[in-house]
């Protein structure tokens, strides 16, 4: 069993900054990769930023040079540093752990954490 906790979420104006954060614990072990996905109201879960085992990462189109995840192997922590904030990026952020587990791979995922935009 993985425990994903998520924290940092909040309301911003529109230019401001968060941080995310996720915490990760259990059963980790054969990590391929930590994400962050969100969700806004009546759209699809979209991948927002991932950072392999390798440390590797990749962005959506729609917050490159605006958000940049991070990871820390000793805390088995990610993170995610998110700077001028749009409107559009109100959602329920959501961490995700990517892991090889008996030939195939297993996703776990945590509860969310709200990010709102608003002036």
């Amino acid at each position: 069993q993985v425990q994903l906790v998520e924290s940092g979420g909040g309301l911003v104006q529109p230019g401001g900054s968060l941080r995310l954060s996720c915490a990760a614990s259990g059963s980790i072990f054969n990590i391929y990769s930590m994400a962050w996905f969100r969700q806004a109201p009546g759209k699809q879960r979209e991948l927002v930023a991932t950072v392999t085992n390798t440390g590797s990462t990749n962005y959506a189109d729609a917050v490159k040079g605006r958000f940049t995840i991070s990871r820390d192997n000793v805390k088995n922590m990610v993170y995610l540093q998110m700077n001028s904030l749009k409107p559009e990026d109100k959602a329920l952020y959501y961490c995700n752990l990517k892991r090889w587990v008996l030939a195939s791979y297993s996703n776990d995922w945590g509860q969310g954490t709200q990010v709102t935009v608003s002036s």
